[in-house]
């Protein structure tokens, strides 16, 4: 008979429910439960942990950041901004394909999920795609690919969870995944030729077919110029969003927590008075929507809290984190340990379990190495963002499959190609820490 410690007993408790399909957040509740029961803590100490572990300043970003993507999407400024770049570069080689890249990049700094985004801008950008002659499952792959990086390009909800958990300054880290975040979408752009695009449909673009049929008629037959004026003066008040909210931030005019809000109250302002497309009906569902989506997360985040407690008391901390230094003297080699734990679990989990589950193990082997906190925040924010469009639980290949009437295998293979460059641009981030410190060098 085995003699696991409680601890250990709470983690391998917490797998077997998940594999009984046991949903996430009742899968830590019920497995920390457990561990408690076992280290002798009565349950009256439950309510004040769960409270305590959720009651933090910095998680409102959450909901109010789901609040905002979920309007930005109901008024239309995802449309509008579509359609911008679509006359943008959409005559560009690769046509839909750079567009559907840059604007899942620029939709990421205004909704923060990545299932959220998929949800936004995926049928327009999957149907552009097709008319100008991507294999449709290459299109949706691309979608859940650059929706993924959501949780990279700030704001980010997985990087404002990293923030609150390893106590590293949001603002900074929002500042780190820029350029990360964009090295990625140019790995993206760079993926395209290996699309297999239908030459009948190549000149898509070109002849004025995809996102252009959703452009108002008399603007189809304007010289680039004035059709590029057009779509931008409709478009404003969408591309301003990013300006706004990381304006607003690294000005040191807010916090990322009350950029949050800001947004909310700036897409509702766009929705009633600048596109008065927002109807009492509309804002209802909104909120039904994010309300829902929002509770998915907090109630993984609160359970995880719990987790989190356990595995601090039992010293599950110092037992793995010592287990993972003892494996070699090369911090490389380390790293390499922990992206590949990162990503295989990424491959079963969604980014906040893994992040509550791993990171009170990793964080002090971070500490004891020396390395930069922020850094390695944005390296493992780049491998979540490829748990979310990696089978068997990549939820933007659900959202996708959801959307698309397509089979999730399907969707998944139009995936491979984005998954081997996202790889090599998560060892060419992790390998230089360089490109997440530019940005806040040079703005220093």
């Amino acid at each position: 008979m085995f003699d696991l410690d409680p601890g250990t007993a709470m983690v391998i408790l917490f797998f077997v429910l998940l594999a009984l399909r046991v949903p996430v957040a009742f899968a830590l509740g019920l497995s920390s439960l457990y561990a408690m029961w076992q280290l002798g803590f009565g349950l009256d100490l439950v309510g004040d942990l769960l409270s305590s572990g959720i009651a933090k300043f910095s998680l409102l970003a959450i909901p109010f950041f789901i609040l905002a993507g979920v309007l930005m999407g109901t008024v239309g400024i995802a449309e509008r901004m579509i359609r911008f770049f679509r006359v943008l570069v959409g005559s560009l080689p690769g046509g839909m394909g750079v567009v559907g890249t840059v604007v899942c990049l620029f939709w990421g700094a205004v909704s923060g999920s990545g299932p959220a985004s998929v949800a936004a801008i995926g049928p327009l950008i999957i149907r552009g795609m097709e008319e100008d002659g991507y294999p449709r499952p290459f299109a949706a792959a691309l979608v859940c690919t650059g929706a993924a990086l959501s949780i990279v390009i700030p704001p980010s909800i997985g990087l404002v969870i990293y923030g609150v958990i390893a106590e590293t300054s949001i603002a900074q880290l929002f500042i780190a995944a820029v350029v990360p975040g964009l090295f990625m979408g140019v790995l993206m752009i760079l993926t395209l030729p290996f699309a297999g695009k239908a030459r009948h449909a190549a000149r898509g673009a070109a002849s004025g077919t995809g996102l252009d049929a959703i452009a108002p008629a008399p603007y189809r037959d304007m010289p680039y110029v004035r059709r590029l004026g057009h779509a931008f003066v409709e478009a404003f008040w969408g591309l301003m969003t990013p300006v706004v909210i990381l304006g607003g931030i690294y000005g040191g005019v807010f916090t990322p927590t009350e950029a949050a809000i800001v947004a909310t109250v700036y897409a509702l302002f766009v929705g009633l008075f600048i596109y008065r497309t927002l109807s009492f009906a509309t804002l209802y569902a909104s909120l039904v929507e994010a309300s829902a989506s929002s509770a998915v997360v907090m109630l993984v985040v609160t359970f995880a809290s719990l987790f989190g407690w356990v595995v601090t008391v039992d010293d599950l901390v110092g037992k793995y984190s010592g287990a993972l230094l003892a494996v070699s003297d090369n911090q490389w080699v380390i790293l390499a340990i922990i992206m590949i734990v990162v990503l295989i679990a990424g491959m079963f989990m969604d980014a906040i379990t893994i992040m509550f589950i791993a990171l009170p193990i990793f964080l002090p082997v971070v500490h004891q190495l020396g390395w930069d906190p922020v850094w390695f925040g944005v390296a493992l924010m780049v491998n979540l963002a490829i748990g979310l469009f990696t089978p068997p639980v990549g939820i933007n290949l659900f959202v996708a499959a959801n959307i698309t009437r397509m089979s999730l295998e399907r969707i998944a293979l139009g995936a491979v190609p984005f998954l081997i460059t996202s790889l090599i641009g998560l060892a060419i981030i992790a390998a230089f820490p360089e490109m997440s410190q530019f940005l806040s060098a040079w703005m220093q």
